[in-house]
């Protein structure tokens, strides 16, 4: 075998389904325009194949799959369909105006799913795989065939009825442990055996499609992998029905960096990784959790003192990849109540603070009594603690105190204490609960017309001394301003918050209007 023979036969494709099998998570649903934004980076991303949705299940979702292929530059635009002719067509359809396209079509094989889901027996079943590949071919030389609930079909059948896919005209075989039911011995088993039994499996190349409902997926794919599969089907951040899909991120990352037991590669630009994980979770509003492997908030945080200062001297020591390698700029060394002299000294420089003596040993001092009273310090806390007045020197109005008083027995009742320009104002509002009490106070001080179009509130942490993050949207005059505060306190961060956009409303009142871009938020209530 020639050098790149064997490069090519070492290369694992990437078909990601965040758009189809990731959008059918419940709640995950993306309007047409986050649909065509998640398409165009993970066509720049170099994901291989791009299944665009199921363009028979609405309108809608045909108009996103032919926008897509309208649009693709680089990837394989892939339609999902049924075994019905009718699903096929419409998918040859919308697919049509792809420079490269591919037809995906499954069909039930295991005996649970033949007899109560498709109400057939196995020669019905084995007579529909060779008419609908057959129909799928006429429309395009790329077609995909998928024996839905593969990994709990009896191996006689599902073999018989992948030869036929495959002299039917299938180029692509998909195994998809649908019900995310195998372990990874048990899939490696599966795949070997049927490149084996299968008389033809060298025209076709085979294909993982792993669900996550026992927590294997990703396993799953790998083994599936080392079997011989040559393309992974899996969706940024995991999402998908259930307990979701294989991670993209997971998968490509894997091979990367353990390249020594898993002697593949892929044509994913790893950089774009976090970028494209945020754009997904803002678009489907579905928060990627803090401990998630690649793409979480803590995957290249640090707080234990050991590990804080065993990275310090060597990154090595406890990163197994860099944050760069999958976009994130830099480690975050979280602070805490563990956190040591010599991180908080680091931490400050990186922050653009150089604090030495007394004035450091006394910013070390309030850190630690402020690290008593919360889980993590974030650079913001850092900022405030050397000087509370950077982060807010051009703020025209700023928070001086707020009390609120609260209960079942209402109205709820807010005192508010502001510096405007340098002119201390105190105003004493009730509201319909605390919040609205507050924003209250607010009006009553700054009066002004604006609506509020956003109000958000986003635990930076879990447990009961979590730091709130709100996130507050002000609309005049057709122009929307948005801000975020954040606080132990929920109502001092919705005051924040909510003062941060007025400050915004107010400097760009006298000025020309901006042109106003989409921007999706990531907090999540």
């Amino acid at each position: 075998m020639t050098t790149q023979a064997k490069f090519e036969k070492d290369r694992v494709v990437i078909f990601d389904t965040t758009l189809r099998d990731g959008e059918q998570c419940p709640g995950a649903t993306m309007t047409h325009e986050e649909k065509l934004e998640v398409a165009a980076l993970l066509d720049d991303m170099g994901v291989d194949i791009i299944e665009a949705g199921f363009p028979i299940a609405s309108e809608g979702d045909f108009a996103a799959v032919q926008e897509i292929a309208t649009r693709s530059k680089n990837a394989v635009i892939c339609g999902l369909s049924r075994a019905a002719f009718k699903d096929i067509d419409r998918c040859a359809e919308a697919i049509r105006p792809a420079k490269r396209k591919r037809i995906h079509t499954f069909l039930s094989t295991s005996p649970v799913h033949m007899k109560y889901k498709l109400q057939k027996e196995p020669h019905e079943v084995y007579e529909m795989v060779i008419a609908q590949v057959t129909r799928a071919r006429g429309h395009t030389d790329d077609v995909e065939w998928s024996a839905e609930d593969a990994t709990r079909t009896e191996h006689d059948f599902l073999c018989r009825c992948v030869e036929a896919a495959i002299k039917a005209g299938a180029t692509t075989i998909n195994i998809p442990d649908t019900v995310g039911y195998t372990v990874p011995e048990e899939y490696f088993k599966l795949i070997a055996m049927l490149r084996e039994r299968v008389p033809n499996s060298d025209q076709a190349r085979f294909s993982v499609h792993c669900h996550d409902d026992l927590g294997m997926a990703v396993a799953n794919s790998l083994a599936g992998v080392a079997a011989g599969a040559r393309q992974i089907e899996c969706t940024i951040n995991g999402i998908g029905e259930r307990a979701g899909n294989a991670a993209l991120e997971e998968v490509v990352m894997a091979i990367r960096t353990r390249n020594d037991v898993l002697p593949f590669w892929t044509g994913v630009d790893t950089t774009m990784l976090t970028r494209a994980s945020k754009l997904v979770s803002a678009a489907t509003s579905f928060p990627v959790q803090y401990n998630k492997a690649i793409v979480g908030r803590n995957a290249f945080a640090h707080e234990s003192g050991i590990h804080q200062d065993g990275m310090l001297k060597h990154t090595q020591t406890y990163e197994i990849m860099t944050p760069e390698s999958v976009g994130v700029k830099q480690t975050s060394l979280v602070m805490g109540k563990h956190s040591g002299r010599h991180a908080f000294v680091h931490k400050l420089e990186e922050l653009g603070y150089h604090l030495a003596g007394n004035q450091l040993e006394d910013a070390f001092v309030r850190f630690k009594a402020l690290a008593d009273r919360k889980k993590h310090v974030y650079d913001e806390d850092l900022e405030a603690l050397v000087d509370e007045e950077i982060a807010t020197a051009q703020d025209h109005i700023k928070l001086v105190s707020l009390s609120v008083i609260a209960g079942t027995h209402g109205p709820q009742r807010a005192t508010m204490k502001l510096d405007v320009n340098g002119k201390t104002m105190i105003e004493e509002r009730e509201g319909n609960g605390p919040v609205d009490a507050t924003f209250n106070c607010i009006k009553a001080m700054v009066p002004h017309e604006a609506v509020l179009e956003l109000y958000q509130v986003h635990a930076v942490t879990e447990g009961t001394d979590a730091q709130a993050e709100v996130s507050v949207r002000l609309s005049e005059h057709g122009r929307s301003f948005t801000a975020k505060g954040a606080d132990p306190d929920t109502l001092v961060a919705s005051a924040k918050a909510y003062l941060g956009a007025l400050n915004k409303m107010m400097s760009k009142r006298n000025k020309t209007p901006a042109v106003e871009h989409r921007i999706h938020s990531t907090d999540v209530g």
